[in-house]
């Protein structure tokens, strides 16, 4: 029989084990694997529900984490918050997901409600930083790790990746292939990952010699932006490859080139970055970038749980590379 008013007590004496046991296994903080299996089942044999808000009240704590970036529907985003999730989840944490805008005066607002109290830290990917954003997170009352910058050299602890370099790779590899007009769908340059992709471009491109280039803005980092950019650089003269600076560009950018009744990659070979789930199962599957998405959200937690611990924590820097992956819409056998 279950009991709806089950206590940690009850629970406790059903599992065997001591009470601070219990509450160690429960909330995920220093209890072996065997032991969490055991006091859970306990748990749910009973019908126990923690009280959350008791917990927090003792520990002086929400064990909430909020997870804030400019397009909660971004697939990157998307792949990252799964990833905290499975880190921060086993110690009892919730994530929360928040929205901070695209402007960096929208992000510095949301970290100064930090003050507010309503979660216990703050893993953030702003799309656009200045000295005011990078002020505030010095000074906001619980830990705040970036995913972006690397911001060591501000005591900001940050989980970074060479995106400019990614860009380096995806152009190597359709020069490697023989194209040699070469068109590139960037974001919008007052961003961080709109500048840094800009200097990759530049950077291969004085080192590597196309008969063609040319390069167009988009709007924002989405598929529409994506194919009103390629309309505008295609209707400015033909390209045989295209380097988009995430998958959403390049996506729209293909429909962009069958709207010319070509095809992807005999008439022209596309590059995305990123490495999302909608670009694999797309067809053509997208040849992509990976900047790790998956890897730099399970550091971020990790580094997160760490300043819990001891908010004193040194500052941590990681830095995850790039990875081309090559599949049909650069290559008619890349799978």
């Amino acid at each position: 029989m279950t009991s709806p008013r089950a206590t940690l007590i009850q629970v406790a004496e059903r599992a065997g084990v001591s009470l601070a046991s219990t509450s160690r296994a429960l909330h995920g903080t220093g209890a072996s694997p065997a032991m969490v299996e055991r006091v859970r089942a306990a748990a749910a044999a009973l019908g126990y529900s923690a009280d959350a808000i008791g917990r927090s009240l003792r520990m002086k704590k929400t064990f909430q984490v909020a997870f804030a970036v400019a397009d909660i529907g971004n697939p990157v985003y998307v792949e990252m918050m799964r990833a905290i999730h499975a880190v921060l989840e086993p110690h009892g944490y919730r994530v929360v997901v928040m929205s901070t805008g695209d402007t960096a005066t929208s992000t510095t607002e949301l970290v100064r409600s930090l003050n507010s109290g309503f979660v216990d830290g703050m893993i953030v990917s702003p799309l656009r930083t200045d000295d005011r954003l990078i002020a505030e997170i010095q000074q906001a009352p619980v830990p705040v790790v970036v995913i972006g910058r690397a911001l060591d050299d501000r005591g900001i602890s940050s989980v970074s990746t060479d995106s400019a370099g990614g860009i380096g790779e995806a152009v190597r590899h359709l020069h490697a292939l023989g194209r040699r007009r070469l068109g590139f769908l960037n974001g919008p340059l007052d961003t961080t990952p709109g500048a840094a992709r800009q200097r990759g471009f530049d950077a291969v491109t004085q080192e590597i010699t196309f008969d063609r280039e040319d390069q167009e803005i988009a709007a924002d980092f989405t598929v529409t932006a994506g194919l009103d950019a390629a309309r505008r650089l295609f209707a400015r003269g033909r390209v045989d490859a295209l380097v988009a600076a995430n998958d959403l560009l390049a996506i729209g950018a293909i429909r962009a080139v069958r709207e010319l009744g070509l095809s992807v990659p005999e008439d022209v070979a596309v590059t995305g970055m990123d490495d999302t789930e909608i670009g694999r199962v797309f067809q053509p599957s997208l040849t992509s970038v990976s900047l790790g998405s998956t890897e730099r959200g399970r550091a971020a937690a990790e580094i997160m749980l760490q300043l819990a611990d001891d908010p004193d924590r040194a500052v941590q820097q990681i830095a995850v590379g790039p990875e081309l992956v090559v599949r049909e819409s650069s290559n008619p056998g890349g799978a």
